[in-house]
C-alpha cells in the first residue's frame, strides 16, 4: 500500500527570504528587526508543514523574493524536495498571476503568514474549484491569506489596492465582473500587526496540525 495517501494537487507558496528589517517590518516596534525576522522563519517553516500534510512535495513550490538563493529557501529545498522558483520583479497581482499560470492547471496559492491554515481547509478550498471559478479566503484585515483558480485571468489581479483593507473588496468586484462563480469556505487571519501576537500565542497553546519544519 503506498504509504502515502494525500491529496496531489498544486500549491504554491510565495515566501520572502528571512531577511532582518525586509520582512514582519510593522511588526520591528515591537519584536526588533531580529525578532520580526525569527517569527517570519517560523511562520514560513509552519506554512511549508501544512503544505506537506496537504500534498505531495512534487506539488509544492516555494516562489522565492528578496534572495532567491538564501540558506533557508536551499535547506528546505533539499530537505523536503520542494521546488524553488524566483517571483518575478512586478507588484503583487502579477506575481500570483504567475504563479498561478505556472501550474498549468487548477491549483492554490498561499502566502506564508496565516497560522491557522490546515490541510483540511486546503482541501476544502481546492474541492470548490470543481463547482466554481475561483476560490478565496478572505482576512479580517480586508485582503485575502488563498486564492485558487481554475484558470489563470491577468484582470482578476489588475488596478487592486494591495497592502490595503480594500484588497477583497476590489477582488470581489473584479470577479463579478468575469462573471466568474466564487467560493470563500472561510474568513481568517494573518499574523501582521502587534494585536496578532496574543492571537498567535493562544494557537502556540494549542495541538498543531503538521507543526513545524525543523
Amino acid at each position: 500500500m503506498c504509504a502515502d495517501v494525500r491529496d496531489d494537487l498544486p500549491l504554491a507558496i510565495l515566501a520572502k527570504a528571512p531577511i532582518p528589517g525586509k520582512v514582519k517590518t510593522r511588526l520591528i516596534p515591537t519584536l526588533g528587526a531580529e525578532g520580526a525576522c525569527r517569527l517570519h522563519e517560523r511562520l514560513l517553516r509552519h506554512t511549508l508543514a501544512i503544505a506537506l500534510a496537504t500534498t505531495s512535495p512534487r506539488r509544492i513550490t516555494l516562489w522565492t523574493a528578496l534572495d532567491h538563493a538564501h540558506p533557508l529557501f536551499l535547506t528546505l529545498a533539499g530537505r523536503h524536495g520542494v521546488t524553488l522558483r524566483a517571483q518575478p520583479e512586478a507588484d503583487l497581482g502579477e506575481r500570483m498571476h504567475h504563479a498561478l499560470q505556472a501550474m498549468g492547471e487548477p491549483g492554490l496559492l498561499i502566502g506564508s503568514d496565516c497560522p491557522v491554515l490546515t490541510p483540511t481547509l486546503l482541501r476544502r478550498c481546492r474541492a470548490e474549484l470543481a463547482s466554481v471559478d475561483a476560490v478565496f479566503l478572505p482576512a479580517e484585515d480586508g485582503g485575502f491569506a488563498l486564492v485558487g483558480l481554475n484558470r489563470p485571468e491577468a484582470r482578476l489581479f489588475a488596478g487592486i489596492d494591495w497592502g490595503t483593507d480594500r484588497v477583497m473588496v476590489q477582488t470581489r468586484r473584479r470577479v463579478a465582473a468575469l462573471d466568474w462563480q466564487l467560493a470563500c469556505p472561510a474568513v481568517v487571519w494573518d499574523v501582521d500587526r502587534p494585536e496578532d501576537l496574543s492571537r498567535l500565542a493562544d494557537i502556540d497553546r494549542q495541538p498543531q496540525i503538521g507543526g513545524a519544519i525543523p
